[in-house]
């Protein structure tokens, strides 16, 4: 090895602060040799019995010690904050910053070479990555993998879609509370992370674009064997890694970054990627905004026929041949040079591999759809932009013109929705105030609420909602999300009244608040800031220097890196 371990400055040196660093590890019995050269290896690991999707990350770890020892590193396993979508309020989104912070610092104050990520649920994935790119050390990325396929009398329910479709199987197909019951004890039955192309499954897929996983490592089951198969080859490849000095701002260059936009297209992935994607691209400083999202992928052909916006699980989609299928079938639109984690390009990788079943990942030349990317929307209604998933979207409502019916909180539409008097219809707008980064706070996955029971009883399935908000990966629907500047901060949304004609435009990337110029200056004149939600703690500093969802809800102050090197020590 041709460089100076960073570990070295820690376990090197024959003088106080070296004696220090060794003699109090090796109280777990450490013998010698490891402090001898090997490269150190830290284990960042999300597990947690809070974080049900992450739960098994405990054994996996393990499972890469093996790897690392192989290979001749020194394995040392560490916690960080975890990250459950399905336990934690408000949502686990207000936290993402807090657990990247918590990892960038953790692998900078301590003497590791290189680090492996134990990721799963939704915001472990982005968070620990974010983290790791502050510090910009050789890095590879473990996810924890789906779960296997829910079942109910007889068919393949998704553990995180069903969640959405509740209200409507209980008042449309009379679901009694007993089905509901059954349905809840068989629909997350192994462990790992929801098996929809939801959020969790999507960043899993996101590191594999991007170079961070060894080839074929997302869609693998988590109760699979050849995931912790793949999990200890990660623990060699990372020694591996530190020897070559591939480190992570290697990896994660712009190209890397068009290669991950163009492949979420073709699997219908969640639009948090893009938040996601934003924020990680920040803390690298390479130049991405959200108007690329619209640019490089709005035109790529959708391939995985995976719920919610299509038929199967990411079960299925393993079997079919999972990711590497459709990075082959998109190697016209990608950048085959791009490097991965393994030292190969991702071409290269990829140029073989097989597909199992074209009814699960369809080809370039016969995709489910031609065109499946992210839409960024333009207008008065969303200065900055809003986004929306037109795959998950009814087309007949891609282009919509009708009244607003204003919601200032989603306490406010919990409270009125479902109120038979409430003067809504098919037609109307819903829109959801004050769910933004700053207004909830933390950006909820609201965007998607549930349609009025009226409606419901008539069969009507979707309707133009618009939001601040995001929505889970896990939903579908005409939802337009990410409006910014959102409605706390003053942004046009807040101004919306009940009865505003509303104009969605998806093919000219419209939307547009229908009021003349001089009524949307009274109403700005008049608006006032609503009372901030926090005045101490995390929460406080987050509401005081989180940015917009166009630019990925990282902290300002969080943007760049501080690198690897620690300014001051003991000696």
């Amino acid at each position: 090895m041709s460089q100076k371990l960073r570990s070295y400055d820690w376990f090197g040196k024959n003088d106080k602060m070296g004696f220090v660093h060794r003699s109090w590890l090796r109280n777990q019995g450490y013998p010698d040799d490891y402090f001898q050269g090997k490269p150190v290896i830290g284990i960042c690991n999300t597990w947690s019995e809070l974080t049900p999707c992450n739960a098994h990350l405990r054994d996996f770890a393990e499972v890469v010690k093996r790897g690392i020892v192989e290979a001749g590193g020194f394995p040392l396993e560490f916690p960080v904050m975890s990250l459950g979508e399905t336990i934690m309020r408000p949502t686990t989104m207000l936290f993402r910053n807090l657990a990247s912070m918590d990892t960038e610092e953790s692998i900078r104050a301590n003497p590791l070479d290189g680090v492996v990520l134990l990721t799963g649920c939704d915001k472990t994935t982005p968070s620990t990555v974010m983290g790791a790119c502050s510090v910009d050390l050789p890095t590879i990325v473990v996810p924890g993998g789906p779960m296997l396929n829910g079942r109910f009398r007889g068919q393949c329910v998704g553990s995180g879609s069903f969640n959405w479709l509740i209200k409507e199987k209980q008042h449309v197909e009379n679901y009694t509370a007993e089905d509901i019951h059954e349905m809840e004890v068989g629909v997350a039955r192994s462990q790992g992370h929801c098996m929809t192309m939801g959020t969790a499954s999507t960043m899993a897929c996101m590191m594999e674009a991007l170079g961070l996983t060894l080839p074929g490592m997302a869609a693998i089951p988590a109760a699979d064997s050849r995931k912790k198969l793949m999990a200890q080859l990660s623990g060699r490849r990372i020694v591996e890694m530190v020897k070559e000095d591939l480190k992570i701002s290697k990896i994660l260059t712009r190209q890397a970054f068009e290669n991950a936009i163009v492949i979420n297209a073709g699997i219908g992935g969640s639009t948090n990627a893009i938040i996601h994607l934003l924020a990680i691209a920040g803390r690298l400083g390479v130049e991405l905004n959200l108007e690329d999202f619209d640019i490089i992928g709005s035109k790529v052909p959708l391939l995985a026929n995976l719920k919610p916006a299509g038929k199967y699980l990411m079960e299925e989609f393993f079997y079919a041949g999972g990711l590497p299928v459709v990075i082959r079938e998109l190697k016209q639109y990608i950048h085959n040079e791009a490097i991965t984690v393994n030292g190969k390009s991702i071409g290269e990788n990829n140029a073989h591999a097989p597909c199992y079943d074209q009814e699960v990942i369809a080809s370039a030349d016969k995709p489910l759809l031609k065109e499946a990317g992210i839409a960024v929307l333009k207008g008065n209604l969303c200065e900055y932009g809003a986004i929306i998933k037109p795959s998950a979207a009814t087309p007949a409502l891609m282009k919509h013109r009708g009244k607003a019916v204003v919601f200032k909180s989603i306490e406010d539409y919990h409270q009125r929705i479902d109120d038979p008097n409430l003067e809504i219809d098919e037609n109307s707008v819903i829109v959801l105030q004050g769910v933004g980064p700053v207004g909830y706070p933390g950006m909820p996955e609201v965007g998607n609420v549930d349609l009025p029971e009226k409606l419901l009883r008539k069969g009507i399935k979707d309707m133009v909602r618009i939001s601040d908000g995001r929505m889970s990966g896990t939903a579908a629907g005409t939802v337009v999300l990410h409006v910014s500047p959102e409605s706390a901060i003053g942004g046009v949304l807040a101004l919306v009244k009940d009865g505003d004609m509303i104009e969605l435009d998806v093919e000219n990337r419209k939307l547009h608040l229908d009021i003349s110029d001089e009524e949307l200056a009274k109403r700005k004149a008049a608006w006032t800031p609503p009372p901030p939600q926090a005045d101490r703690g995390y929460v406080k500093f987050y509401i005081d220097h989180v940015q917009q969802a166009h630019l990925g809800a990282d902290l300002d102050i969080l943007r760049g890196g501080s690198g690897s090197e620690v300014t001051r020590d003991l000696h």
